[in-house]
């Protein structure tokens, strides 16, 4: 079962299907974030730094320089969702991507965010061309994916920007294909050294072959 009962009772919810699987994260992956974030921040005088691979320590006020504390950045980021209509747009290639993917597999989409933000995502993603199912979740992404997968042993693949999120999965579901995509891709460079056997792709139409050929679709 999930860490988090919400997700596991959202998961509960889903239809069995016995295809391969594909869970999708979706800042980053599916929407942009980094971009449209920066332009948020710099509406109301902020600018984040790009001095490592985190928000809080980063984000700034623009005439001072000071830092915002964590608490502070929780704020700015349930403002931002609550208004992500207004700002995130799909990421290049994204949707056509993943509808061609879906013509073989099962796609989740599993996104790390308070569950009071599903709904906006929900029809802000839908707009966007994914008709997917959602599953929000405030803790840990591989006990949920091992939820999803289930007993059956199908194939399953996770996409996701945030290493930590893939290093959980690969505990949870060791034979999960992992990878390793990022729209903003000016943070790269910010990342923590990804563990072996993670599959980096720099977009769409590089992630999107090598995802069918692991799920064999």
């Amino acid at each position: 079962m999930s860490d988090d009962p919400e997700t596991a009772r959202q998961i509960a919810e889903l239809a069995r299907d016995s295809r391969p699987l594909l869970v999708l994260d979706v800042d980053e992956v599916l929407l942009e974030f980094m971009s449209p974030f920066m332009s948020f921040l710099d509406a109301q005088g902020l600018q984040f730094l790009s001095k490592s691979f985190r928000l809080t320590g980063n984000i700034v006020e623009r005439q001072t320089n000071r830092p915002l504390d964590q608490e502070a950045v929780s704020a700015l980021l349930g403002s931002f969702f609550d208004a992500q209509r207004d700002w995130q747009t799909a990421a290049l290639g994204a949707a056509e991507a993943v509808a061609d993917l879906a013509q073989g597999a099962e796609v989740v989409m599993l996104t790390a965010m308070p569950h009071r933000h599903r709904q906006v995502r929900r029809e802000h993603l839908d707009t966007l061309g994914f008709p997917y199912p959602l599953l929000t979740t405030e803790a840990a992404k591989g006990p949920a994916l091992r939820q999803l997968r289930g007993d059956s042993g199908r194939s399953v693949a996770f996409v996701d920007d945030i290493p930590h999120n893939l290093v959980s999965v690969r505990e949870a579901v060791a034979d999960a294909h992992l990878f390793n995509l990022m729209a903003y891709r000016d943070m790269r460079p910010l990342l923590p050294p990804l563990p072996e056997g993670i599959v980096v792709a720099d977009d769409w139409s590089e992630a999107a072959p090598k995802i069918a050929s692991a799920l064999g679709i």
